[in-house]
């Protein structure tokens, strides 16, 4: 019984996890410029997570992105650094990075 208990808290906690991280994005900004599937003024999420996907060190190159921004690796439309702490632009990182 309490194993179960356990395994079901372990699973809200995870699905509450992702629905906190499109939350976080809502909250810094990010879809302002950001999609999970469409470029708007920056790339889709997806689009970020497939040129990441081989990329050793993504989460934290990309946290780094997230809070400092970034010029020439989308165009010429550069990323504003963000107001972010660096466990929120590590939280936004691995969630972008979910996206397939």
């Amino acid at each position: 019984m309490k194993l179960s208990l356990a395994l079901i808290g372990a699973s809200l906690l995870f699905s509450g996890a992702a629905l906190a991280d499109a939350e976080l994005a809502k909250a810094k900004n990010c879809l302002t410029c950001h999609t999970a599937d469409k470029k708007i003024v920056g790339p889709s999420y997806k689009d970020i997570a497939a040129k990441r996907a081989a990329e050793k060190g993504a989460p934290a190159a990309l946290a780094a992105k997230i809070k400092n921004g970034s010029k020439d690796e989308w165009g010429q439309v550069p990323m504003p650094p963000n107001n972010v702490t660096d466990a929120e632009a590590a939280t936004l990182a691995k969630w972008v990075l979910t996206h397939k």
